[in-house]
């Protein structure tokens, strides 16, 4: 596992945009349906806007119909890490970049495939590279 990353709060406002800073620091989540991602369909990695790390792949995107762009599965079983998050009156399961800590989006039990998890994630919080060949 990569080395984890730690920054102070005017360390990320230099390196973020104030979109990004506020969904990947201050947990923030973007309107559905405005992100650059819920409709991309390019064979991409998705990594983490913060630190780049690996969060997901293409191949596990789908269009979950929520605004947002929706993966079955991280791109590996310590890319992301989640806790329960109690906040606006309901729980939820927070997903985390495992490396710098950031605010990725959520996971539900409602998506497709064996495993029925749909990461929602914020497009704020990833970049899309070309996948290693």
């Amino acid at each position: 596992m990569a080395e984890k990353v730690t920054k102070t709060d005017e360390e990320w406002r230099r390196l973020l945009t104030p979109e990004q800073f506020h969904v990947l620091r201050e947990k923030g989540t973007e309107r559905a349906f405005t992100g650059a991602y819920w409709a991309a369909h390019d064979d991409a990695l998705y990594l983490c806007a913060g630190c780049g790390n690996e969060l997901f792949s293409s191949q596990t995107k789908f269009d979950s119909g929520s605004g947002w762009p929706s993966f079955t599965a991280p791109a590996g079983a310590a890319a992301v890490a989640t806790e329960t998050d109690r906040s606006h009156g309901m729980a939820r399961v927070e997903v985390m970049c495992s490396r710098c800590g950031g605010h990725l989006g959520h996971v539900f039990e409602d998506g497709p495939g064996e495993n029925g998890l749909r990461y929602c994630i914020n497009s704020a919080a990833i970049k899309p590279v070309a996948p290693r060949k």
